[in-house]
C-alpha cells in the first residue's frame, strides 16, 4: 500500500496515532456507536495499535482492551482511557484461544490483512480466511447483545462472508469508510446484536 501522506495521514501524525487507520473505526463509532463506556474489547491484528488506543479512549477507565498481532506493538497509555494489554500471539494458537474464553468481551475488532500479492483472487481468499477466524473468535467470546467490526477485501465470495455474519448477529452493516483509500478493495462489516 502506498504510504502516501494525505489528509488521514497527517490528522494521524498531529494527533498522536501511529497509522491512519484510526479513523476508519472512529467513522464507524460515531455513526454506530460501536463502543461503550466499561466495556471489554478485543482487537485483533493490533499493530501498530491505532484501533486500540482509539477502543482505550472510547470505553474509559473502567474499561479494558486487548490487542494481540504476530507483530510486537508498543504499549501506550491515556488518562482517562481503558487498560492496554498487548500480546505479541497468534490468532490460530489454541492455547492463546483458550486464554480468551476465560475473559468476557462487548466487542471484538478485525483490521487484520494477509501480505498482499498483488494476485486479487488470492489475496481475497486469504482475507476472508482471517475474517473467518475472527468471526468463529467473536462467536466464542462475545456474550449476546456484543459487537463486531471487520475488514474484508471485497471479492466474489464477500457476499457469503456476510451471510455468515448475518447467522450470528441482529444487525449487520457493510461499511466503506470516507479514509479508507478509493482504489482500496477494503470493506468493514460490521455485526451489531449478537444472537
Amino acid at each position: 500500500m502506498k504510504n502516501v501522506k494525505d489528509h488521514y495521514y497527517l490528522k494521524a501524525k498531529k494527533e498522536n496515532y501511529p497509522a491512519r487507520s484510526v479513523y476508519k473505526l472512529e467513522e464507524a463509532d460515531k455513526r454506530f456507536s460501536i463502543f461503550h463506556k466499561g466495556d471489554t474489547v478485543l482487537d485483533l491484528g493490533c499493530h501498530p495499535g491505532s484501533w486500540s488506543i482509539y477502543a482505550a479512549k472510547m470505553v474509559g477507565p473502567q474499561g479494558k482492551v486487548i490487542g494481540i498481532d504476530l507483530q510486537k506493538s508498543q504499549k501506550y497509555s491515556f488518562a482517562n482511557a481503558a487498560k492496554m494489554e498487548l500480546v505479541r500471539g497468534d490468532i490460530y494458537d489454541d492455547e492463546l484461544f483458550e486464554k480468551l474464553l476465560t475473559e468476557h468481551f462487548n466487542v471484538v475488532l478485525s483490521d487484520m490483512a494477509p501480505k498482499t500479492t498483488g494476485h486479487k483472487f488470492s489475496d481475497h481468499l486469504k482475507s476472508l480466511e482471517l475474517s473467518r477466524r475472527a468471526l468463529e473468535i467473536a462467536k466464542n467470546v462475545l456474550p449476546a447483545g456484543g459487537s463486531f467490526y471487520c475488514k474484508v477485501f471485497q471479492g466474489e465470495d464477500f457476499p457469503d462472508y456476510v451471510v455468515e455474519v448475518k447467522a450470528v448477529f441482529r444487525k449487520v452493516k457493510v461499511v466503506k469508510p470516507k479514509s479508507s483509500r478509493v482504489e482500496s478493495r477494503e470493506v468493514f462489516v460490521l455485526g451489531r446484536e449478537m444472537k
